[in-house]
Protein backbone atom coordinates (compact mmCIF):
# COMPACT_ATOMS: atom_id res chain seq x y z
CA UNK A 1 0.00 0.00 0.00
CA UNK A 2 1.17 3.52 -0.68
CA UNK A 3 3.19 4.97 2.16
CA UNK A 4 1.65 8.33 3.11
CA UNK A 5 3.97 9.00 6.04
CA UNK A 6 7.16 10.00 4.24
CA UNK A 7 9.03 12.93 5.75
CA UNK A 8 8.34 16.36 4.32
CA UNK A 9 11.01 18.60 2.94
CA UNK A 10 13.65 18.29 0.20
CA UNK A 11 14.06 14.84 -1.30
CA UNK A 12 17.59 13.56 -0.91
CA UNK A 13 19.35 12.47 -4.06
CA UNK A 14 18.94 8.74 -4.62
CA UNK A 15 22.11 6.69 -4.42
CA UNK A 16 22.07 3.38 -6.27
CA UNK A 17 24.84 1.76 -4.25
CA UNK A 18 25.32 -1.77 -2.95
CA UNK A 19 23.05 -1.11 0.05
CA UNK A 20 20.23 -0.02 -2.26
CA UNK A 21 20.33 -3.22 -4.31
CA UNK A 22 20.72 -5.39 -1.22
CA UNK A 23 17.62 -3.80 0.32
CA UNK A 24 15.27 -3.81 -2.67
CA UNK A 25 16.42 -6.85 -4.63
CA UNK A 26 17.89 -9.39 -2.23
CA UNK A 27 16.61 -8.91 1.33
CA UNK A 28 13.46 -11.03 1.72
CA UNK A 29 11.81 -8.44 3.94
CA UNK A 30 11.97 -5.60 1.41
CA UNK A 31 12.67 -7.11 -2.00
CA UNK A 32 10.42 -5.91 -4.79
CA UNK A 33 9.68 -9.37 -6.17
CA UNK A 34 10.63 -13.02 -5.83
CA UNK A 35 12.82 -14.83 -8.39
CA UNK A 36 9.72 -16.67 -9.60
CA UNK A 37 7.88 -13.40 -10.24
CA UNK A 38 10.84 -12.04 -12.21
CA UNK A 39 10.91 -15.23 -14.27
CA UNK A 40 7.26 -14.75 -15.21
CA UNK A 41 7.82 -11.12 -16.24
CA UNK A 42 10.77 -12.06 -18.42
CA UNK A 43 8.81 -14.87 -20.07
CA UNK A 44 5.96 -12.46 -20.79
CA UNK A 45 8.20 -9.85 -22.41
CA UNK A 46 9.98 -12.46 -24.54
CA UNK A 47 6.72 -14.08 -25.65
CA UNK A 48 5.19 -10.74 -26.63
CA UNK A 49 8.22 -9.72 -28.69
CA UNK A 50 8.34 -13.08 -30.44
CA UNK A 51 4.61 -13.09 -31.15
CA UNK A 52 5.01 -9.98 -33.35
CA UNK A 53 8.50 -10.73 -34.73
CA UNK A 54 7.40 -14.31 -35.51
CA UNK A 55 10.80 -15.69 -34.52
CA UNK A 56 12.98 -16.09 -31.43
CA UNK A 57 14.50 -12.85 -30.17
CA UNK A 58 18.21 -12.38 -30.77
CA UNK A 59 19.04 -9.09 -29.06
CA UNK A 60 17.98 -7.23 -25.92
CA UNK A 61 18.65 -3.73 -24.63
CA UNK A 62 17.86 -3.28 -20.92
CA UNK A 63 17.63 0.40 -19.92
CA UNK A 64 17.95 1.12 -16.20
CA UNK A 65 19.01 -2.49 -15.78
CA UNK A 66 20.39 -2.24 -12.25
CA UNK A 67 22.71 -5.18 -11.70
CA UNK A 68 21.46 -6.83 -14.89
CA UNK A 69 19.09 -9.20 -13.08
CA UNK A 70 16.98 -9.81 -16.21
CA UNK A 71 20.01 -11.13 -18.08
CA UNK A 72 20.21 -14.60 -16.51
CA UNK A 73 16.51 -15.27 -17.09
CA UNK A 74 16.70 -14.03 -20.68
CA UNK A 75 19.67 -16.28 -21.38
CA UNK A 76 17.91 -19.21 -19.74
CA UNK A 77 15.13 -18.83 -22.31
CA UNK A 78 17.30 -17.82 -25.29
CA UNK A 79 20.91 -18.87 -24.62
CA UNK A 80 22.29 -17.30 -27.79
CA UNK A 81 20.82 -13.84 -27.49
CA UNK A 82 22.95 -10.70 -27.21
CA UNK A 83 22.29 -8.68 -24.05
CA UNK A 84 23.21 -5.03 -23.51
CA UNK A 85 22.44 -3.16 -20.29
CA UNK A 86 22.51 0.58 -19.51
CA UNK A 87 22.53 1.68 -15.87
CA UNK A 88 23.30 4.97 -14.05
CA UNK A 89 24.69 3.25 -10.93
CA UNK A 90 28.48 3.44 -10.80
CA UNK A 91 28.45 0.61 -8.25
CA UNK A 92 26.46 -1.78 -10.46
CA UNK A 93 28.52 -1.08 -13.57
CA UNK A 94 31.84 -1.37 -11.73
CA UNK A 95 30.85 -4.67 -10.12
CA UNK A 96 28.96 -6.34 -12.98
CA UNK A 97 29.65 -4.28 -16.10
CA UNK A 98 32.25 -6.43 -17.79
CA UNK A 99 30.68 -9.74 -16.81
CA UNK A 100 27.12 -8.78 -17.78
CA UNK A 101 27.80 -6.24 -20.56
CA UNK A 102 26.52 -3.17 -18.71
CA UNK A 103 27.37 0.40 -19.72
CA UNK A 104 27.01 3.38 -17.42
CA UNK A 105 24.42 5.98 -18.39
CA UNK A 106 21.14 7.52 -17.30
CA UNK A 107 17.93 7.51 -19.35
CA UNK A 108 18.60 11.06 -20.54
CA UNK A 109 22.07 9.96 -21.71
CA UNK A 110 20.70 7.48 -24.26
CA UNK A 111 21.16 9.75 -27.31
CA UNK A 112 24.90 10.06 -26.71
CA UNK A 113 25.55 6.39 -25.98
CA UNK A 114 26.71 4.00 -28.69
CA UNK A 115 23.86 1.55 -28.18
CA UNK A 116 24.01 -0.33 -31.44
CA UNK A 117 20.77 -2.02 -32.44
CA UNK A 118 18.00 -1.91 -33.30
CA UNK A 119 17.09 -4.55 -30.71
CA UNK A 120 14.38 -7.20 -30.84
CA UNK A 121 13.39 -6.42 -27.25
CA UNK A 122 13.98 -3.20 -25.35
CA UNK A 123 13.32 -3.33 -21.60
CA UNK A 124 12.78 -0.29 -19.41
CA UNK A 125 11.18 -1.66 -16.25
CA UNK A 126 10.59 0.28 -13.03
CA UNK A 127 12.46 3.31 -14.33
CA UNK A 128 10.32 5.99 -15.96
CA UNK A 129 8.19 6.76 -12.91
CA UNK A 130 11.33 8.08 -11.20
CA UNK A 131 12.21 10.47 -14.05
CA UNK A 132 11.16 14.06 -14.58
CA UNK A 133 9.61 15.16 -17.86
CA UNK A 134 12.84 16.67 -19.20
CA UNK A 135 14.64 13.34 -18.69
CA UNK A 136 11.82 11.47 -20.42
CA UNK A 137 11.86 13.85 -23.36
CA UNK A 138 15.65 13.58 -23.69
CA UNK A 139 15.85 9.79 -23.70
CA UNK A 140 12.63 8.54 -25.28
CA UNK A 141 13.49 9.22 -28.96
CA UNK A 142 16.67 7.13 -28.60
CA UNK A 143 14.69 4.32 -26.95
CA UNK A 144 12.23 4.33 -29.86
CA UNK A 145 15.05 4.26 -32.42
CA UNK A 146 16.55 1.27 -30.62
CA UNK A 147 13.26 -0.67 -30.71
CA UNK A 148 13.27 -3.00 -33.68
CA UNK A 149 10.60 -5.20 -32.14
CA UNK A 150 8.89 -4.67 -28.82
CA UNK A 151 9.61 -2.26 -25.97
CA UNK A 152 8.58 -3.56 -22.55
CA UNK A 153 7.97 -0.34 -20.59
CA UNK A 154 6.79 -1.40 -17.16
CA UNK A 155 5.91 1.49 -14.86
CA UNK A 156 3.54 2.69 -12.16
CA UNK A 157 0.86 5.35 -12.52
CA UNK A 158 -1.45 7.32 -10.26
CA UNK A 159 -4.03 4.53 -10.64
CA UNK A 160 -1.93 2.05 -8.63
CA UNK A 161 -1.34 1.47 -4.95
CA UNK A 162 2.41 1.33 -4.48
CA UNK A 163 4.82 -0.76 -2.44
CA UNK A 164 8.59 -0.61 -2.39
CA UNK A 165 10.97 2.23 -3.17
CA UNK A 166 9.00 5.50 -3.21
CA UNK A 167 11.77 8.07 -2.98
CA UNK A 168 11.47 10.46 -5.96
CA UNK A 169 8.51 8.46 -7.28
CA UNK A 170 6.33 10.41 -9.71
CA UNK A 171 2.85 8.94 -10.11
CA UNK A 172 1.36 10.34 -13.30
CA UNK A 173 -1.98 9.41 -14.88
CA UNK A 174 -1.96 6.54 -17.41
CA UNK A 175 -3.07 8.97 -20.12
CA UNK A 176 0.23 10.84 -19.75
CA UNK A 177 2.25 7.79 -20.83
CA UNK A 178 -0.20 6.69 -23.52
CA UNK A 179 0.10 10.09 -25.17
CA UNK A 180 3.87 10.26 -24.65
CA UNK A 181 4.59 6.85 -26.14
CA UNK A 182 2.09 7.14 -28.99
CA UNK A 183 3.44 10.57 -29.96
CA UNK A 184 6.93 9.07 -30.06
CA UNK A 185 5.82 6.44 -32.59
CA UNK A 186 5.13 3.43 -30.35
CA UNK A 187 2.00 1.27 -30.60
CA UNK A 188 0.58 -0.21 -27.40
CA UNK A 189 -0.36 -3.89 -27.30
CA UNK A 190 -1.09 -4.27 -23.57
CA UNK A 191 0.80 -5.73 -20.60
CA UNK A 192 3.39 -2.91 -20.79
CA UNK A 193 4.24 -3.84 -24.38
CA UNK A 194 4.80 -1.23 -27.10
CA UNK A 195 5.75 -2.04 -30.68
CA UNK A 196 8.41 -0.07 -32.50
CA UNK A 197 7.40 2.08 -35.50
CA UNK A 198 8.27 -0.58 -38.08
CA UNK A 199 5.77 -3.04 -36.55
CA UNK A 200 2.93 -0.56 -36.04
CA UNK A 201 0.66 -2.23 -38.63
CA UNK A 202 0.94 -5.75 -37.20
CA UNK A 203 -1.42 -5.89 -34.19
CA UNK A 204 -5.08 -6.74 -34.68
CA UNK A 205 -7.67 -4.23 -33.53
CA UNK A 206 -8.28 -5.91 -30.17
CA UNK A 207 -4.56 -6.23 -29.46
CA UNK A 208 -4.06 -2.48 -29.58
CA UNK A 209 -4.27 -0.44 -26.38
Amino acid sequence: MRDRTEAKGPVKEKVYDRAYFERWYRARKNRIESPAALRRRVALAVAMAERFLERPIRSVLDIGCGEGRWRAELLRLRPRLSYRGVEPSAYAVKRFGRRRNLAQGAFADLPRLDLGGPFDLVICADVMHYLDELELAAGLPALVRATGGLAYLELLTSDEEVEGDQRALKLRPPSFYRKLFSSAGLTGVGCHGWLGPELADLPAALERR
